[in-house]
């Protein structure tokens, strides 16, 4: 099994541009930061500070792009900080929300067990649309979702090749990297993604 214990921030943009930060302190890989980013137009790019990086993930998730870029992030108790290739993004954190103060009560083994993700992944759907915790990872492997912990996104500032993304957005319409997207309201979860084979 591969587990990845870190955040993941779901980030919408005026301009259209939706992405979603995997901000990673315990992988396979180490310690890293990816994006997957998705334009107006619906084109799908992963930024991976490195190829090793970029071979799993793109073998996990569904890109029209892929580039290898230096990916710098910060993460402080009120901001996402992220420099990768043509992003710059400053993302700022407000409070806990109530459904993540209710996931914080659900003891740390069980919420991220399979089979716990497995059961509850139909109803998180219903509570988030879009946002499933179990589904396929690809090549006949299953990944799992457990989220932590949840806070809010109250504001951003981000621009792609120096160019202005707009204001904070939903992330709407929902990426379509993998089987779930992100929740509309952009917000950063503590997770701990496991991928069995």
């Amino acid at each position: 099994m591969d587990r990845f214990v870190g955040y993941i921030a779901g980030i919408g943009t005026a301009s259209g541009t939706r992405m979603v930060v995997g901000h990673w302190l315990e992988s396979p890989f180490g310690a890293f930061t990816d994006v997957m980013a998705e334009n107006a137009a619906g084109s799908r790019l992963l930024l991976a500070p490195s190829s090793e990086v970029a071979d799993y993930v793109s073998g996990t998730y569904s890109f029209d792009a892929v580039d290898v870029f230096d990916v710098d992030a910060r993460l402080t108790a009120d901001s996402l900080l992220v420099s990768a290739g043509p992003l710059r993004l400053r993302a700022e954190l407000g409070p806990r929300t109530a459904l993540g103060q209710l996931l914080e009560r659900v003891p740390p083994a069980v919420a991220v067990h399979p089979r716990w993700l497995a059961a509850v992944s139909p109803l998180a759907g219903l509570l988030v649309p879009g946002v499933r915790t179990s589904g396929s990872a690809g090549g006949g492997r299953r990944e799992y979702y457990g989220v932590r912990s949840i806070r809010s996104v109250t504001g951003a500032l981000a621009s792609w090749d120096g160019r202005d993304l707009g204001g904070l957005s939903p992330v709407d319409p929902p990426v379509r990297f993998g089987f779930s997207s992100v929740p509309p309201k952009p917000q950063i979860v503590a997770v701990t993604t496991s991928i069995l084979p």
